[in-house]
This record gives C-alpha cells, structure tokens and sequence, in this order.
C-alpha cells in the first residue's frame, strides 16, 4: 500500500472502527470479566489473578506468532477481519457459562460447579484472547505501522491514544448499565455480534498493506528476530521505550483489575446511594478530556516529546498515593483519581508513540509480539500477583459474592504499591529523553 502524507477517509474511518471496537472489547475484558467471574461465576481475587496471567500469555504467544506469521506471508486483512469475526464469537460464547448451566451438564448443584466454571471462564477466556491478539495486537497494530509515515503517524497515534479512553467511558456507561438491567448474557451477545460486524465490514472496507509476496526469512527467523542481540544494540531507543512501557504497565495492573471492584464493595455505592458507572464514568470522562486535550498538544507541539515526559510521569505516581490516601473519601477518591488518570493517559500516548515511532517499519508484524512481553506478559504476571498479596494481608473487610463465599475486599494499599512501582520508570525515562532529543535533532 502506498503511504501518503494525509490519510485517506477510508483510511481514518477503519482505524477508528478496528481501533475503538478493539479496544471495547479489551476494556470489557479487563474490567467487565473480573467483575463477571467475581459476581457471577463465584471466583477470588487469586481466580482473577490467574485469569490475568493465563491470558496475558496467551495474548503475548499469539501476537508473537501471528505477527510473525503475517509478515511471513506478507498479509494483514486476513488476520484481521477473520480474527474479529471469530473474535465476536468468543464473546458470544459466556453468555451460556454460569454455574447452573454446568451443574446441569454435570448432574450436581450450583455450588459445587463453581470451581469447574471458573476453570472453563479462564479457558475460554484465553480462547478469546487469542482470536483478539491476533486481529488487533497482532495485524491491526502492524497494519497502522505499515498505512502510516513520519509526516502522519503522529496525528494517527494521537487517534488511536484517544481510542481507550473513551472506549472505557462507552463500556463503563453502557456495559455496566446493561449487564445491571439486562444481565451478562445479553450484553455478552450484544458485544459478540457488533465485534463480529466489525470483521465483517472491514472485508468490504480494509485494503492490504501489504503485497501477499512471502518473505524470504524463514519462520524462525521471524519468530527469533526481536531476540537477537544485534537487534537490541540497533534499536536501542525502541527497547528503552519498552522498558518504560513494562514498568508503566506493572503499575497500572496492580490496580486496574480490582479497580470496579473496589469502588464497588471498599467506597461501597450502596451506602453512598450512588452507582459504580455514576462515579467511574465521572472520573473517566474528565480525565479523558485533560488527556485528549493535553496529548494534541503533545504530539502537534514543535517541542517534542521529551518536555512532558517526567510531569505525565509525576502525575500518575502523585495521583495513585492521593487515591490511597483517600480511602472512603469518595470526593477525595474522584479528585486523585482524576489527576491519577490524566497521568496515565499522557504516559500511555507517549511510551506507545515512542514505541512505534522506534520500530523498523518492515519488521512492524515480527516486533508486535516483542511490545507484548512488556505491555501485557510481564504487567500481567506481576502486576495482578502483587495487588492479591497486599488484598490478603491489608485487607479490613470481606464481600459475600451471589454464591455465599467470602472474599477479601482490596484494600487502598494496592493504590500505594502502584505508585511506588510507577516511580520506578523515572530511570528508563532519564535515557528515553535523550533518545526524544537525539530524534528531534535528526528530524531538524
């Protein structure tokens, strides 16, 4: 496909349907499911933890064979329309997993099916996680690599900065409105048929990158490509921005699964007469918009990236101690949360800006699965392990789910741990500075 300066409209409409039903389905993934298997199905914190980490492998294996697969034979519409079709499958699919619908199967009652179900949502989690890495983490994420150029992709990365946060707001407020009235399996159907849609309007839609010719690199060679020491030492400034982006992403997954769960059972909304959607969307949308609003300036700004780096990074720390500090101050809660997330959004668009901006552009679909390890493998592993281990040791109270087990509630240190890991990416963010300058200077 041949790059031009400006974006077509067809162009920008397709990365904004993959892009933001992309990341719909991810925001319901990672908040929505650990709200299901903790409500729902009957699951603790260490079953959440586990699902975490069993997917965040899945995800990282797949983007690293699959992008290693669609550069080998040089296609992308194929991964990523079949994979969304399939995608919206999987989604379909929990809405007939529950714990009754097992026990039947197994000709016992619903409390002793508990476990199995768990162990089935977990399983097919993965299977979901799958199909969702190798159409968006895998081929849509290379596809973006390979439609844009230097003169557009900051205006592209901008796009799709913006795409998370108000797919997070349209999950928060129609999700969790929905499943309340509608229940799980109506939404998980609904979500499954608009992501399925979604594949199927970008075979009519999406245009190749890529020219079908195989590569001559073997597989292997593909698959072992972002290993390689030589690789490393010559794309110094993109393994630097992974560094950042695995630290960043460690501290956001300490809080980021408990996050619904702890507005919902630790502030507790029932006492507050207000809803979970009320106060998270709140939050959300006007973090969203300092973000939006901010990350414009970012990227347009003829000074770089580089000025912003360290007070994004200062806002994210400062705002995860103010929610600890907060406790069951919900006004207090909402106000560091804000701060907390305006940082979070302003480090994600620039790490992943600078993560894109250092990848070889012929080598986009091999190193996807390389952004993965430090986006989503290690944060996933770590991150969730720590948050339950601070749950079962500061925990001050504990939450009967819809099947009578009592289960820790996570307590605000989780918060405090957060920062204290997100402090940490100061040092990468000393030498990613540089590597922005060096950049700048080039570009002059």
């Amino acid at each position: 496909m041949k790059k031009n300066a400006k974006l077509s409209k067809s162009l920008i409409l397709n990365v904004i349907l993959f892009g933001f039903m992309g990341q719909v389905a991810w925001a319901v993934e990672n908040n929505f499911f650990n709200l299901f298997l903790f409500n729902e199905i009957g699951g603790d914190s260490t079953d959440i933890s586990n699902m975490v980490a069993a997917s965040s492998i899945v995800a990282v294996l797949t983007t690293l064979f699959m992008g290693s697969l669609s550069d080998k034979i040089n296609k992308r519409k194929i991964f990523i329309c079949g994979g969304y079709i399939i995608w919206g499958i999987t989604v379909m699919a929990f809405a007939f997993i529950s714990p009754e619908n097992v026990a039947k199967i197994m000709g016992t009652t619903p409390v002793a099916a508990i476990a199995t179900t768990v162990t089935i949502v977990i399983v097919m989690d993965c299977i979901m996680t799958f199909m969702g890495s190798t159409s968006n983490d895998a081929a849509f994420n290379a596809w973006i690599t390979d439609i844009t150029s230097p003169s557009n992709r900051a205006k592209t990365e901008s796009l799709l900065a913006l795409l998370p946060v108000i797919a997070m707001v349209v999950v928060t407020a129609a999700f969790g409105a929905l499943s309340g009235r509608f229940g799980y399996p109506a939404c998980f159907i609904g979500l499954g048929l608009i992501v399925s849609a979604c594949g199927i309007i970008g075979i009519f839609s999406i245009k190749d990158s890529r020219t079908g010719i195989k590569s001559t690199s073997s597989f292997i060679e593909c698959l072992t490509y972002g290993f390689k020491p030589s690789v490393i030492k010559s794309n110094k400034s993109l393994y630097i921005s992974l560094i950042c982006m695995g630290i960043f992403s460690i501290a956001s997954q300490i809080f980021f699964p408990y996050l619904f769960i702890y507005v919902a059972h630790y502030i507790d909304m029932e006492t507050l007469k207000l809803t979970v959607p009320t106060i998270i969307l709140a939050v959300v949308v006007i973090a969203g918009a300092v973000a939006a609003l901010v990350s414009i300036i970012i990227l347009s700004d003829k000074k770089g990236k580089a000025p912003f780096l360290f007070p994004s990074a200062a806002f994210f720390v400062i705002g995860l101690v103010l929610v600890y500090f907060a406790d069951k101050n919900i006004i207090w809660f909402a106000l560091s949360a804000v701060i907390a997330m305006v940082g979070y959004g302003l480090l994600m668009i620039m790490i992943n800006a600078a993560v894109r901006d250092f990848t070889p552009e012929d080598k986009a679909g091999q190193l996807q699965g390389i952004r993965m390890i430090f986006s989503v493998l290690l944060p996933m592993l770590i991150g969730p392990r720590i948050a339950a281990k601070i749950t079962d040791i500061y925990a001050t109270a504990q939450y009967a789910n819809d099947y009578g087990e009592m289960v820790n509630i996570p307590a605000p240190h989780i918060y405090l741990a957060a920062a204290i890991t997100g402090a940490l990416i100061v040092i990468p963010l000393i030498f990613l500075s540089k590597e922005f300058k060096k950049q700048k200077s080039a570009n002059n």
